[in-house]
Order: structure tokens, then sequence, then C-alpha cells
């Protein structure tokens, strides 16, 4: 997807735009689009621009308050290691955050703490991103999100882009030479952005014609990926566990997919 296209369309609606709502990372193919440049084209035409960050929360260095994005939602499960079912998060800019006359789907968890049982007529939100809640969280899924977000304080962002950008980088090139050794047998490509600034930990391989057998073999190796229709295998190594053998193993098992 070309960001000049998203840009132009949104110029082009212009006043007619209310809102800007677009995955940060395209769950397809991987792509990492400029968040920063989207909401400043929004706001521009005088939109409220949000993100869903489902596969960017855990996986792209983020700065939503710098980049003045009003609202962003995300799941927990992904990159977040919080489990299936678990936790999900949000983000509204401060500037949003802190007007309780804005218009909002509330709920009783999101009211003020002080006064929330004396059943007063209306409805007085905590101040921050808190007012936005509408019900209290599950404990043990809590439990597992701290545990999971302990481990990325502690390793910190900038290590985790770091050694994602060089796990992907090791696999995009192991995905290559398959493809060039072996192309008289299967033909795929790899269609997620060669530019590591266009994209995180994701690759996405399209097969043409023959995707879900290569999948399907690769899932009878032991090999945890993902497929979309009509063809595309989705590959993510996750820096803080995945390793450079890993991508290697992924690289052998494919081949012998192939073969």
């Amino acid at each position: 997807i070309r960001e000049e296209d998203i840009l132009a369309k949104i110029d082009q609606l212009g006043d007619e735009l209310a809102m800007v709502m677009i995955g940060g990372v395209n769950y397809y193919t991987g792509q990492l689009f400029d968040m920063a440049a989207i909401t400043q084209a929004g706001h521009a035409v005088g939109a409220t621009v949000g993100f869903d960050l489902a596969h960017a929360a855990g996986n792209i260095r983020l700065q939503l308050h710098d980049w003045y994005v009003d609202f962003a939602a995300w799941c927990g499960y992904k990159y977040l290691n919080s489990s299936p079912g678990g936790v999900s998060g949000m983000f509204v800019h401060e500037r949003h955050a802190y007007s309780p006359e804005l218009p909002r789907l509330a709920g009783w968890w999101g009211y003020d703490k002080a006064t929330r049982f004396r059943m007063e007529p209306g409805f007085k939100p905590m101040r921050g991103a808190e007012g936005w809640q509408l019900s209290n969280a599950p404990v043990l899924g809590m439990a597992a999100h701290l545990a999971s977000l302990e481990i990325f304080e502690e390793a910190g962002m900038d290590r985790i882009v770091e050694k994602r950008d060089k796990l992907t980088g090791f696999l995009e090139f192991v995905i290559d030479d398959i493809s060039e050794r072996n192309k008289e047998r299967c033909t795929f490509e790899l269609i997620t952005p060669r530019d590591q600034g266009k994209r995180g930990a994701q690759l996405s391989i399209l097969a043409h014609g023959q995707g879900k057998a290569l999948f399907d073999a690769l899932s009878n190796c032991g090999v945890v990926a993902d497929w979309r229709e009509p063809n595309v295998i989705r590959i993510a190594p996750a820096p803080l566990y995945n390793s450079f053998e890993d991508c290697f193993l992924f690289g052998r098992h494919l081949e012998a997919a192939i073969q």
C-alpha cells in the first residue's frame, strides 16, 4: 500500500472526513505505516485519527503522544506475550483524556473512584485514559500481562528493535537464498517491504499456487507460522525468545518442504 495514496485520499476527502482509523502495521503484509504523517494529514482536514496497534504493540517503537495520535488500541496476546484472551490496551492523548465533557462509551469502572457508589446523576469520569474503562480487568490475565511487561521494561524497546531487525534481516536472507535455489520447484516471494524502517518482525511469503501445501508441510515439521488466504504464510521471529538458529532451522524446514 502506497503511503502517498493514503495521504492523498485524506486530502481529497477534506472536511467530509470525520475519522481516520487504520492499522499501524498491516496484518497481511507486515507493512509499517508512517503514523506521524497520517496523523498530521488527518488533523489538517479536521479529522480525529486513531490506530489499531494489534500488530505494532511490543513490535514497533511507538511515540503516540509525540505523534499527536488521538487514540489507539491493541491486544496483548501477540508480541506482548500475554496469552490468548488476555487483556487489551488503549491510548488516549492527554488533550482528550482530561476533557470530562467529551462524549464517550462509558462504563462504571471509568467513573470517579471517590464518588462511584453514591449513584449520583450524570457521569464523572476519572482523569486520563482510565476514564474510558468499562469494567474491571481480569486479575489472572493482568498478572500474566504484568509479568510480560516487566520483561519488556527490563530489555528495553531499543534493544528489542535492534535484535528484531537483525533477526528479520537474517530470515529475509535465508528465504531469498532458498527461493533462488528452488525457483524451478516452487515460486514464492516476500510481500513485506524490504526497507527495515517500513516493517517490524513480520515477513509474509506469497506462495504462488501451492501455499497451503507448503504451510501444512512446515506445520508438520513443528514450525509455528500462520496462514492467511488466499496464499500467504506469515512468519515473525520474536526477539525476546527467538534466535538466529531458529531462523536458520526455519530455512532448513522450508527447503525440505519445497523438495
